[in-house]
């Protein structure tokens, strides 16, 4: 499993002109795709690091003080250019693989206490953010 996590002052999806998910306040946008040897236990470990990440201001982490998070599933993490200048995405996961592996994620985070707002799996999203920082890392499991 693989996340790109970003710091952000606010962030949004937007799926066919309406907000599907919405943070007005500092947390994480996350960005995360599924390869094939991904588990219900690797979507637990990346919820955990994700609630745990001193990525916020004065090294807090989300868990430290309720920030939200904004997770968004991005297949195209496992996009390989290596070869050529056309993507394979072989390495992602298909989407009946993928799609309750994100919902695992965000289902841990709740657990843990997070507030989590998601985009929607499969559409085609338009993104917002604003990064503060900035700051952006990625994430590997």
């Amino acid at each position: 499993m693989r996340a790109v996590v970003q710091r952000v002052s606010s962030a949004s999806v937007v799926v066919d002109g309406r907000t599907v998910g919405e943070i007005d306040e500092p947390g994480l946008l996350v960005l995360v795709g599924v390869t094939h040897t991904d588990t219900p236990e690797v979507a637990a470990k990346m919820a955990a690091k994700l609630w745990g990440l001193r990525i916020l201001h004065g090294e807090k982490s989300c868990s430290d003080v309720g920030a939200p998070l904004l997770v968004v599933s991005q297949f195209t993490l496992y996009g390989d250019t290596r070869k050529g200048r056309r993507p394979t995405w072989q390495a992602a996961a298909p989407g009946p693989v993928a799609e309750p592996l994100v919902e695992a994620v965000c289902a841990e985070l709740r657990a843990l206490g997070a507030h989590v707002e998601t985009g929607s799996f499969g559409a085609d999203m338009k993104v917002s953010l604003v990064n503060d920082g900035p700051v952006t890392l990625v994430v590997d499991l």
